[in-house]
């Protein structure tokens, strides 16, 4: 039975009681039997919620008579899918011998998994979206074909800036279009700074000034914990790039397939070993879930935390959640060990990847969709409306002829910490056939540290075997 999708409303809920259970090392807190710390904190927060209804109707979209369709498959909910639904409908309007269905898949890896799926029942979609980590997988099923083998002249890959060129260049070629581009940056709440007797305008660059600065925010009371960030391995990836320290062998897994990962090294354990330590202080403070990004947010924006790491892609939401709970946001770099000096950080988010074996007309189709996708303006509406970076200099160009930065400054910490970042190994980014697993097996060797159910030593070693084998095992299935 076909349907269509009819308006979204968007409203803001107050949540009255919204208790946060968070894992967190606090003196004041009694310990339970695993060792963890739980801190429950009681206060009305103003949240955003973007509800999708779906219901049946009489009249389905019209597909035009004669016009090649075409499936897209993505990843995206809340907001950025309605944004995707509103470009898609600009494309099909324009385009009247195209016509674009777009489908939300779940998360990543659901939609990875989906597109592998649908190509082993031998009915792929023609463009799906992919998550970085799951690049080398892409390359390796056969599924894909390079987009840049079909791209036509005004796809100006050259266009593309130098943080996101590099990390989707595989051996001198994107087979891969890149699209939703960010990395993760420091937001801070101004208000309880100043509360603390912080200078609301310096926000820690390094590992030690955080430290300093919690310090003085939870023992002022301006914040009962200081900073949050999900429990992810992405932030682990991004300090080991940050410190200019590879996470994989045979550069980075960019000189040759990886066989192992470095998580025995000296920059690997300085970062856990940090993370131990702000968390047995009470400074950092997560849900006790793995991957919880809106546990983290929930955290920062209820004024528990003064600060937050998390994805360039929020700006947006964070200068809405500062408005409605009336706090003024701040914006800083990823901190880093002084010791190491800043290298940077890596591209996160996805490309569009195109598969093969349809026919000729559908390929065109999607060849030009996906390029048009990613053009100069709608880079531009995609970076405004997300807060995900324009990935094309050109669309820079236009962003700085409008004063855009200038007059919303959160951008700007987000775009300049990318094109600060060194062009190293590190930098680039990791590519692992068995990135998936190995992110996992990461996530729960920190866990086990925070809890106090490993030493540093003991949870890298432990996860060191394991990531190898996966990745071993993985090679040997696509040799």
């Amino acid at each position: 039975m076909k349907q269509r999708r009819v308006i979204f409303s968007i409203f803001t809920m107050l949540i009255l009681a919204l208790v946060i259970m968070v894992v967190a090392a606090c003196s004041q807190q009694p310990a339970t039997e695993g060792g963890e710390k739980v801190v429950e904190v009681t206060k009305v927060v103003e949240v955003t919620k973007i509800v999708e209804v779906q219901k049946e109707a009489e009249a389905a979209v019209t597909i035009p008579e004669g016009a090649t369709v075409i499936n897209f498959w993505h990843a995206f909910g809340g907001g950025r899918k309605l944004l995707i639904q509103r470009m898609v409908d600009d494309f099909n309007y324009t385009h009247p011998t195209i016509f674009v269905k777009v489908e939300n898949k779940g998360s990543y890896r659901d939609t990875l998994n989906a597109a592998i799926l649908a190509a082993q029942q031998g009915n792929p979609p023609h463009i799906v979206q992919i998550f970085e980590v799951g690049s080398q997988l892409a390359l390796d099923s056969g599924i894909f074909v390079p987009f840049e083998d079909n791209a036509p002249a005004w796809a100006h890959t050259e266009d593309l800036i130098p943080g996101v060129a590099d990390y989707y260049n595989f051996g001198g070629k994107f087979y891969s279009m890149p699209w939703n581009s960010s990395n993760p940056i420091l937001y801070y709440n101004k208000d309880i700074f100043r509360a603390a007797g912080l200078d609301p305008e310096k926000p820690p660059e390094t590992f030690e000034e955080m430290m300093t600065v919690c310090e003085q925010i939870v023992s002022s009371g301006a914040a009962k914990n200081c900073v949050s960030w999900p429990l992810h391995s992405w932030f682990f990836e991004q300090w080991m790039a940050n410190m200019g320290a590879e996470l994989a062998n045979n550069g980075n897994g960019r000189d040759a397939r990886a066989t192992e990962v470095y998580l025995t090294s000296d920059a690997a354990k300085q970062i856990v070993t940090w993370w131990k330590e702000m968390y047995d202080k009470g400074y950092y403070a997560y849900s006790g879930k793995l991957e919880d990004w809106d546990g983290a947010d929930a955290i920062f924006v209820s004024g528990q935390a003064a600060m937050e790491i998390t994805s360039t892609s929020d700006v947006v939401n964070r200068q809405r959640d500062a408005a409605e709970n009336g706090f003024e946001l701040g914006t800083g770099y990823l901190p880093y060990p002084a010791d190491s000096g800043r290298h940077g950080v890596i591209v996160g988010g996805a490309s569009l990847w195109i598969s093969g074996g349809h026919p000729d007309n559908e390929m065109k189709a999607a060849t030009e969709f996906v390029t048009w996708f990613t053009n100069i303006e709608n880079a531009v509406r995609w970076h405004k409306g997300t807060g995900y970076f324009p990935i094309r200099k050109s669309s820079v160009d236009v962003l700085e002829k409008e004063d855009w930065f200038d007059r919303n400054p959160a951008y700007r910490a987000a775009f300049d910490q990318l094109l600060n970042t060194k062009p190293e190994r590190a930098t680039q980014g990791a590519v692992i056939g068995a990135f998936p697993e190995v992110r996992t097996i990461i996530e729960q060797a920190i866990e086990k540290v925070l809890a106090g159910q490993a030493t540093v030593d003991e949870a890298l070693q432990e996860a060191k075997q394991k990531a190898d084998k996966a990745i071993q095992d993985y090679n040997k299935s696509v040799e």
